[in-house]
């Protein structure tokens, strides 16, 4: 058997190795005529996603949440440029977008988020929801829908009186979490869901004080604000921000 030394191998007359067809692509394909963006197509698409969603998690969009953390420090220059502040949550597997606290806001701004705001009613189930979760740690919470009507069950206020106008408020707030994916639904029970980890993420500890001063409120008999049942993407997801 011979050998030949490293210096006289000609690299150039070695046969060629043909790329591996099962390998991801990552060349950049134009997605519409004028396409200038240099972000894969996936990448585009988390960076839309993070700004039409409430959330991104890697349970719900594995494919999209794995091109988001690949793109991690660029898709949070892009958000940055519309004065949106990335915030992932590693544990928890959830990532989002919010507006970012500008220390000079500009009169030129627009403001670039327009979530349907999740209303009183709905935000004060997430409160309740946040608190159960937390002392859930990692382990899955399942919850009926008479357990979220008995939140309100001490509830008396003015507008409220009516029974079945507060049950018809606390089903339109169950309604607004299910598409929010803050709950979900369990396969054997459509009046029982799962409350999803994210709500860990969504719910500040300043979001949960300013909750429980609502829903102290409510319970005082004070009067909540009316909950709008339109679908416009008006205002951002609770009604204390």
């Amino acid at each position: 058997m011979t050998t030949t030394p490293l210096g006289n191998i000609n690299f150039d007359d070695l046969p060629g190795v043909e790329p591996d067809a099962s390998a991801p692509r990552t060349v950049k394909g134009p997605r519409f005529d004028g396409d200038t963006s240099e972000l894969t197509d996936k990448a585009c698409w988390a960076l839309q996603n993070l700004v039409a969603r409430r959330y991104l998690s890697k349970d719900g969009q594995p494919e999209l949440w794995a091109s988001m953390m690949e793109h991690r420090k660029v898709l949070a220059s892009r958000l940055s440029e519309l004065d949106l502040r990335l915030r992932v949550f590693d544990d928890l597997e959830v990532a989002y977008a919010e507006p970012a606290p500008l220390e000079n806001p500009s009169a030129y701004g627009a403001r670039v988020l327009r979530r349907e705001p999740l209303g009183t009613y709905a935000s004060i189930v997430a409160l309740h929801l946040a608190k159960i979760a937390r002392t859930a740690h990692d382990e899955q919470v399942l919850v009926s829908r008479d357990d979220i009507h008995e939140l309100f069950a001490n509830v008396r206020q003015d507008t409220d009186r009516d029974e079945a106008m507060l049950r018809d408020r606390v089903d339109e707030a169950i309604k607004r979490l299910l598409k929010a994916e803050i709950l979900q639904r369990t396969r054997d029970d459509e009046h029982s869901y799962t409350i999803s980890p994210v709500i860990n993420a969504l719910m500040s500890a300043q979001m949960i004080e300013a909750l429980q001063r609502q829903y102290e409120q409510l319970q005082r008999g004070g009067a909540a604000p009316e909950d709008s049942t339109d679908d416009e993407e008006d205002g951002d997801t609770d009604d204390d921000e």
